[in-house]
Order: C-alpha cells, then structure tokens, then sequence
C-alpha cells in the first residue's frame, strides 16, 4: 500500500473515471516514448463492493466442499501414483479423487454448521475507485500534459 508520503513528487496530469482508461492514457505516453516510470495511476475514493451471487445452502456447502476435495485428492493421488510402482497407477488416483471428494463435502457441511446461520449466503467482493488520476514526476509533468492533450485518450 502506498502512503500519501510515495505521492510527493507528483502531480496529477489528469483525471480518468475508469482504470481502462487511465491506462490507456499511460499506453498512448509510453507509444510517444515518454519515460512511463515516471508515471503511476492512483485510485481515488475507494469503496468496497460486495456482490452477493446467492444463498449457501448445506447441499451448495458440501458441493463446494466436495470439488475441493476432489481437486485435493487428484494432487495427492497423482503425487502417490508417481511414487507407487505398479501397473494401474490411475486406480490410486481415482481412489484419491474418490475419497478426496468425500472427505470434502463432510468438512464442507461441518464448516457451514458451525456458522450458525450466519452469513449463509456466497458473495464477491471488490475495492472499486470513483475516479484514478494519472500522476506524473513533477519535471515530467509538463511534458505528459502536452502529450495527452494532442493524444487520443479522453480525460475529465
């Protein structure tokens, strides 16, 4: 994480209202061959977002459970079948996957019981900015301001 102090130096050339395009703005300075690390893009009024995808459910719980333990149990039987001599080392692996699978959904079940009805729902989270201003060196600044404003990236 930055702190306000790794901003002295710089100053903003201009302002975007999407990453995308601040970043085109950087991909457009360094297309004109402007020193690109002298620049750097900082995210403005920040916000978490949490979306919510849907209710967890024990059967969701122990489905989610279960392809980790299944993922899990490839690992581990494919890392036993490398090691094991023998002509069916892919039976090892399926058990592997079997049990892993198993093992997966019981602690998938175990883990959403002990929530207590808590937070019984799946979601995303993100951190999102209002706006991202584009910064630049102070000796550079000039420079970057002249660029953009002949270029083709748009700023507010």
């Amino acid at each position: 994480m930055l702190s306000d102090q790794t901003l002295t130096g710089y100053e903003p050339v201009a302002t975007y209202g999407r990453y995308e395009e601040a970043q085109r703005a950087v991909d457009y300075l360094s297309d004109q061959r402007f020193p690109v690390q002298h620049a750097m893009i900082v995210g403005m009024d920040l916000r978490m977002v949490e979306k919510v995808l849907g209710r967890l459910t024990y059967l969701r719980a122990a489905g989610m459970g279960a392809a980790t333990g299944a993922w899990i149990g490839l690992l581990i039987g494919l890392f036993f079948a490398i090691f094991t001599p023998g002509r069916f080392p892919w039976i090892l692996v399926l058990w592997s996957v079997i049990w892993g699978v198993v093992a997966g959904a019981i602690f998938g079940l175990i883990a959403h019981a002990f929530t207590g009805g808590r937070r019984d729902f799946l979601s995303s989270s993100a951190i999102v900015a209002n706006r991202y201003e584009l910064r630049v060196t102070t000796p550079q600044a000039a420079e970057a301001r002249r660029l953009l404003e002949t270029g083709i990236p748009q700023h507010t």
